[in-house]
């Protein structure tokens, strides 16, 4: 970008803690001058906003500038950015919809601003809830109306107004304005995250609420041993059916769950409950949508976006954004702060971050791991420094935030701080892992699954990298894919769930299974784990949004929470195993430990045996095999007890396993390790045992 770091040579741009990433990978010393110099470019970009945004606090706080705010007095400064515009206007129910009488002062650097005074009584101009739209006179000397970018609070009209959303003042009464009364949790030692989407958090055919959640759902969340939500599709997004990631409003809460209130209360209850709360943030695109959009604000396609085919992601057409730019790096930056400060998030799932990072977006691109790949021309300098600033300013807002990646590159660094030359993340999602589950159960018969291939599935990851291990992905839950519950049991789950219907050797499998699958995703899959909001009851059928292709039907857009209740159903066992799994690691904290040692891998017997935070855990996959007195290793004297197994009559298991049965330690070692148990481990079935005592 052709400031002072970014002029000098890279091997004397210092960067604090450089030599610690290279001392734990010295693979990466002949990308030092590249990794050096995007550093430099971060620095540059720091001193510019030292400089010219007084500093990263006064920086992070455009929201506070932009958009429309009450004075002390009930006067009202509007204020937006929109270089290439010729003119603004605000028109609204407070001056009749007349789109000239109310126009902008033009400042300098494609800044606007109009101030109202308030009315004659004394009160604002516009009143809480009044609809307005901003009026951009366009270089082609057309009138358009617009959204503001910093917008709060955004509305659907009713049907018989369009689909356009509205933009509604949003200025409530200080007696409906909600007070926060809970702190933020400290940050937990081990992550279990529950991945939601409020819309959907309902049985009923609709739109699930802030409250329903906030009363029925977050109760559920606890009781299943979660301590961190992620919550999606809060950003406002025009059309449902996106999932959230086609965000139309920015700053604006979606408000077809509810108000900006009723999502503060949802926040405060779950930190009342001990909850971190995270947000799947989209700065990685934005939608299309121009009259309640970004795009295309001030009557250009380059004002929050590149121009050209680089300002459009062609799998998602979407626009992308144009990080190099002064006020879109203050929009996004502030966006972050926005989300901290009014809503009191921990901290964020960035979404899309392999289309940030390369030129290429990722389209079409197998990753192989070769260190060039990510020190490369295809690497976009721009959006990398993106990211390490959004990183540095969550982490200088709150040192206790968390961060986590969605990107299938696997860039060195991704989770390193950014004081290494690093992106700065504290997580990345281990997005091979439900991808590896998926082919398994599609493309192989039990006998033919290759557990040394699942093993370094589950432990490919770089050393001091924190992942975030999960078996399956909300994407797969959707319509045209099927869940793991699904591939496993299909339509089995219609007949044969009930405890009362007739033994069914699909259904006895897909419970065994199941509870394997997710359990060794668990404990050796990563430093966190995530499952998403279903899937660990084994929510039957597929997830599809009301759309035009299925007669706007809400009738999959839902969880079917009376499945799960109703005891004298199945999924009551893959429930308690869940809790069970959760609970555990509660007690023994493996996911806050250092990775598993994986002692056995036996791919006739299907057996895999590892020990993690002081814990032995036992795997057996095969069919029909069940193995008495089987020897295995472990580093531990003493007698080793069993905490949890799949088997139990709770978990929809045989009970053929004794728990109050010991397990001697000998001290003729085997498999590497000191010592040796032995095991009685029937098929389909995973153990966790421990010589800890409580």
């Amino acid at each position: 970008m052709g400031g002072k770091y970014s002029k000098m040579d890279p091997m004397d741009v210092e960067v604090p803690n450089i030599q610690a990433l290279l001392d734990r990978d010295p693979y990466l010393k002949p990308y030092e001058a590249e990794i050096r110099r995007r550093y430099g470019v971060f620095k540059d970009y720091l001193e510019i906003i030292d400089t010219n945004g007084g500093g990263l606090d006064s920086f992070t706080q455009a929201y506070k500038y932009y958009g429309m705010h009450v004075q002390p007095d009930n006067s009202i400064i509007c204020r937006e950015w929109a270089p290439k515009a010729q003119a603004l206007f605000l028109t609204g129910q407070f001056n009749h919809w007349d789109r000239s009488s109310h126009p902008y002062k033009q400042l300098d650097f494609g800044k606007w601003e109009l101030v109202l005074p308030p009315t004659p009584q004394g009160t604002p101009l516009i009143s809480h809830l009044e609809e307005v739209k901003i009026v951009v006179l366009t270089q082609n000397n057309q009138k358009e109306d617009r959204l503001s970018p910093y917008a709060p609070y955004v509305v659907e009209p009713p049907k018989e107004q369009g689909t356009i959303y509205k933009q509604l003042f949003y200025n409530p009464p200080e007696n409906e304005r909600y007070i926060f009364k809970n702190k933020n949790p400290d940050r937990p030692k081990s992550l279990r995250i529950y991945e939601c989407h409020v819309g959907i958090a309902t049985q009923e055919l609709g739109v699930g609420t802030y409250d329903n959640f906030t009363d029925n759902i977050l109760p559920r969340i606890v009781k299943q041993g979660y301590n961190v939500i992620q919550l999606m599709a809060i950003m406002e997004h025009a059309y449902y059916a996106s999932f959230g990631y086609q965000v139309t409003s920015f700053y604006a809460a979606s408000s077809r769950y509810g108000t900006p209130e009723a999502l503060k209360r949802l926040v405060d209850k779950a930190h009342e409950y001990g909850l971190t709360v995270l947000l799947d943030i989209v700065h990685s695109h934005a939608s299309k949508n121009v009259m309640d959009g970004l795009n295309m604000f001030d009557g250009s396609e380059s004002c929050y976006f590149h121009e050209g085919s680089r300002g459009v992601h062609s799998l998602w057409d979407s626009r992308l954004f144009n990080y190099s730019e002064y006020e879109i790096m203050r929009f996004l930056l502030s966006n972050i702060r926005w989300w901290v400060d009014e809503y009191r998030f921990d901290g964020f799932r960035f979404d899309g971050c392999t289309s940030i990072l390369y030129h290429s977006r990722g389209i079409g691109q197998g990753f192989s791991g070769h260190y060039d790949e990510y020190f490369g021309l295809n690497v976009d300098t721009d959006g990398i420094v993106y990211v390490m600033l959004a990183n540095h300013t969550v982490h200088t807002l709150n040192p206790q935030a968390i961060t986590i990646a969605e990107d299938v590159s696997g860039m060195p660094g991704t989770c390193r701080p950014v004081d290494e030359g690093c992106l700065g993340f504290d997580y990345r999602l281990a997005m091979a892992i439900p991808d590896k589950w998926i082919e398994i159960l599609k493309k192989y018969k039990d006998e033919d699954w290759n557990l040394g291939n699942i093993v370094h599935t589950l432990t490919n990851r770089r050393w001091m990298e924190p992942n975030v291990a999960y078996a399956e992905s909300h994407d797969q839950a959707l319509v045209g894919d099927k869940t793991i519950a699904f591939w496993l049991m299909d339509k089995e789950m219609y007949t044969h769930m009930s405890k009362l219907s007739d033994p069914s050797p699909i259904i006895d499998r897909g419970i065994a299974l199941h509870k394997m699958i997710r359990f060794i995703t668990h404990v050796l899959g990563g430093e966190a784990w995530l499952n998403f909001m279903g899937n660990e009851f084994g929510h039957p059928e597929w997830l599809d949004f009301p759309r035009e292709g299925n007669n706007s039907s809400y009738h999959y857009a839902r969880r079917q929470w009376n499945l799960v209740d109703d005891k004298m159903l199945k999924y009551e066992y893959l429930n308690e195993w869940d809790a069970a799994m959760n609970k555990a690691e509660s007690s023994y904290g493996w996911l806050a430990a250092a990775p598993a040692y994986i002692s056995l891998k036996h791919e006739d017997d299907k057996v895999v045996v590892f020990e993690r935070s002081g814990c032995l855990f036992a795997f057996n996959f095969h069919p029909t095999k069940s193995f008495v007195d089987y020897k295995v290793g472990v580093q531990g004297e003493g007698s080793f007890r069993i905490v949890l197994h799949s088997d139990e009559k709770r978990f929809g298991g045989f009970d053929r396993i004794d728990s109050s049965v010991l397990a001697h330690a000998s001290n003729v070692g085997c498999f590497g390790r000191s010592h040796s148990v032995q095991l009685y481990i029937p098929s389909r079935t995973c153990l966790c045992l421990t010589n800890k005592t409580d």
